[in-house]
């Protein structure tokens, strides 16, 4: 199935990012693929080592609710997702202030700038109080920030009124995406 599916992708992907949004065919069932929260992508439980065919993979996701589908013109199957099917590895700041725009890069090279139409949000930790970071990538997939990447952002944080509430955050594209509330921030 595996085959079929990397082929389909390969002739899909010709021509551009396939069209995934726009594939409708049946549920063919559930596949043993899982991409773990590293993003890093398994096959029957083993890691798959060729970076192209995860790329070729990647490049047939789709999300719909809360389930994760790898979908070409022909078949729908459905994959395992640990947090976020993607890892934005690195950014690139560019501006300054409210005119930043920082693009994103991703383990299977996407690239995304964050702004409107892709936000940057981070989920905390209930008991840790520890960020898990996002940015949108595609159409309903986000990739998780890496720590590394985090880090370099929180420098280019700043502080803004938010509905009456002063937030630490981050401007691009002309948004500013609330990371925490100033008051939380150990100083």
């Amino acid at each position: 199935m595996t085959e079929t599916l990397a082929a389909a992708a390969r002739k899909a992907g010709k021509k551009g990012p396939p069209p995934v949004h726009l594939w409708n065919p049946d549920f063919c069932g559930d596949l043993d693929m899982r991409i773990a929260r590293d993003g890093t992508w398994f096959y029957l439980g083993t890691p798959i080592g060729r970076h192209e065919l995860v790329k070729l993979f990647s490049s047939i996701i789709r999300k719909d609710g809360d389930d994760y589908f790898l979908v070409t013109p022909v078949e729908k199957v459905g994959i395992t997702v640990d947090d976020a099917p993607f890892v934005a590895i690195d950014f690139e700041p560019s501006g300054t202030g409210r005119d930043q725009v920082l693009t994103f890069t991703t383990n299977v090279g996407d690239e995304t700038s964050a702004g409107p139409d892709a936000p940057i949000r981070v989920v905390r930790d209930p008991d840790t109080g520890e960020p898990s970071p996002y940015v949108l990538v595609r159409t309903n997939l986000e990739a998780l920030i890496d720590r590394k990447s985090f880090y370099r952002l929180i420098d280019l944080g700043a502080h803004e009124d938010q509905d009456g509430e002063s937030w630490f955050g981050l401007w691009s594209g002309g948004t500013f995406f609330p990371i925490i509330p100033s008051v939380d921030l150990d100083v």
